[in-house]
């Protein structure tokens, strides 16, 4: 439900942005935003008053002597650097040692695809899709200009790229409700390993289309984006069904903790894919950034399928009731 209603309102995001990009420009709906992001931000202070108040101060901390002594250790400058060392030390000894580790780490790998993805390297593609071919030296200056302006024109109208993100949002809201069903009927390890494989499927699917010839014709385009929306179906599923896996496999004591670092890992992940674009900032090197993201979201799919053809006695343990082991056991 928390993720239902986070892609309902990004949906109407998505939405709202690609209609005002059909009737302003794109510096004024940025300004429009950006707004509305300023107006909302003491809005989100006042709901998270009210989220402490109601779940009783639960997010208040009580001080302590112990406490306020770690408050002053943060405070030196001298063990920042210590303390942020041990930490991330503790953090990922606890992480590498959790039963559902292959599912943590799958979530990690899907952090990698930021190439075909919605986003804004996609978007760049998008709006840059007719800048790909540049005038021969031959030409006249009058007449390279000529063609660098046809070919701006020919590129995406910002309407349409609104509506792809609108449209992958959508697909994410309906991935949630397909989850659910997927789980009650195969299990949620099954559930689980549908997602990946479907979505790593579908992205195989867009990044064959790429390579077979330029996206700039109306087909290979269509099918282009459709494979990459579609693909969200298989994402937001392994995103509901992973949670509660982890959720499962992670004791509730260690849950801040091992949720925290996987967390860093997969921002961690994100950087390095985002470095790479701005080395390869060409577009004409977004099929190497697109292999990549096949690669990573492949590698999930493989390495939650061998854990779940492999499982431990401890992993039969945790997931007991499911229909996999119930099988297996009869």
């Amino acid at each position: 439900m928390l993720n239902r209603l986070d892609l309902l309102c990004e949906t109407v995001g998505a939405s709202v942005f690609g209609l005002l990009l059909t009737k302003y420009d794109i510096v004024t709906c940025l300004k429009i935003s950006s707004a509305l992001m300023i107006c909302s931000f003491p809005i989100l202070v006042m709901l998270g008053q009210l989220i402490n108040s109601v779940s009783c101060h639960a997010l208040d901390s009580s001080r302590t002597p112990s406490d306020e002594s770690i408050c002053a250790d943060l405070l030196d400058v001298r063990k920042i650097v210590q303390n942020g060392l041990s930490s991330i030390k503790h953090g990922w000894n606890e992480y590498k040692q959790q039963t559902v580790l292959p599912a943590s780490v799958a979530t990690v790998f899907l952090n990698f695809n930021v190439a075909l993805a919605p986003g804004a390297i996609m978007t760049a593609l998008l709006m840059h899709r007719g800048m790909f071919h540049f005038p021969s030296s031959n030409l006249s200056i009058s007449e390279k200009c000529l063609q660098i302006s046809n070919s701006c024109l020919t590129g995406i109208s910002p309407s349409i790229v609104g509506a792809f993100s609108g449209l992958c949002s959508v697909m994410g809201l309906v991935a949630t409700f397909i989850s659910s069903s997927l789980v009650k009927r195969v299990g949620i390890l099954k559930a689980g390993a549908a997602g990946l494989i479907f979505q790593a499927s579908l992205l195989s699917i867009a990044l064959t289309v790429y390579w077979a010839g330029p996206i700039s014709q109306r087909t290979p385009l269509l099918i282009f984006l459709a494979s990459i929306a579609l693909s969200r179906l298989g994402h937001m599923s392994y995103d509901v069904v992973g949670t509660q896996i982890i959720q499962t496999g992670v004791p509730a004591s260690k849950a801040n903790l091992i949720g925290g670092m996987e967390v860093s890992i997969a921002s961690l992940a994100e950087l390095v894919m985002l470095a790479m674009a701005i080395i390869a900032n060409d577009v004409s090197h977004f099929g190497f950034l697109a292999i990549l993201s096949v690669s990573s979201v492949a590698g999930a799919a493989w390495m939650f399928c061998r854990w779940l053809g492999n499982p431990t006695d401890e992993q039969r343990e945790l997931f007991i009731f499911d229909p996999h082991f119930q099988l297996q056991a009869t």
